[in-house]
């Protein structure tokens, strides 16, 4: 018989330094489905791209893919077709549009997707600092007044940011590696009409 692995040493005691990761969205994902009895991609499509309107999101399979969707390329330009998951899960994998995006903040804060309580929950600073410049929610970044969702993978990348007391939101889609982090915060302070710091901190999440 296998021998069982013992418990592994938590990485950071509860209620101590912040520290994103990836898993806790994945077992999260897992939750969701048991609960639910619903696949997670079929649950995120009934809870979130139905109820805000995103027809043209997303978790499609990487050998099914939409028409029109962007290939991504590696920083040594090959496709990253070998160096993403078949299909996403709840640490990200989505397939979205610029326009489908901004229809998520519009719903999310307009409480269509959960109700107004949640959305509080979802953006209060569960975290002041999560040591980069930002702080956290629940699963959302948080930067002054500024709602923020940042993700990146293996030849893609993504930022969008919104803005509540205007209802201004700014996204960048890439399908190379790039900073779309600092050139959101740009275009931003554009908007604005201010002036921003445009250093990137280190800051990914689920999309």
């Amino acid at each position: 018989m296998p021998r069982r692995a013992g418990r592994l040493p938590d990485e950071v005691r509860r209620g101590g330094a912040f520290s994103y990761c990836n898993g806790g969205y994945v077992v999260l994902a897992l939750l969701a489905e048991r609960a639910s009895g619903v696949p997670f991609a079929e649950l995120v499509d009934q809870r979130v791209f139905q109820p805000a309107g995103m027809t043209a999101s997303g978790f499609a399979r990487s050998d099914l893919l939409p028409p029109g969707t962007a290939t991504g390329y590696k920083d040594d330009g090959r496709s990253n077709v070998f160096a993403l998951p078949v299909l996403g899960s709840g640490d990200g994998g989505a397939h979205s549009t610029a326009g489908d995006i901004h229809r998520f903040w519009r719903a999310l804060v307009d409480g269509r997707l959960v109700e107004e309580r949640l959305v509080a929950l979802a953006t209060e600073r569960a975290t002041e600092d999560a040591g980069d410049g930002l702080g956290y929610g629940r699963g959302i970044w948080l930067e002054d007044d500024t709602l923020v969702m940042a993700g990146g993978d293996h030849g893609v990348a993504f930022t969008s940011r919104h803005d509540r007391a205007t209802g201004t939101t700014v996204s960048a889609l890439a399908n190379i590696e790039v900073r779309t982090f600092a050139r959101t915060r740009d275009a931003l302070a554009a908007v604005r009409g201010g002036r921003e710091s445009a250093q990137p901190p280190n800051a990914t999440g689920g999309a």
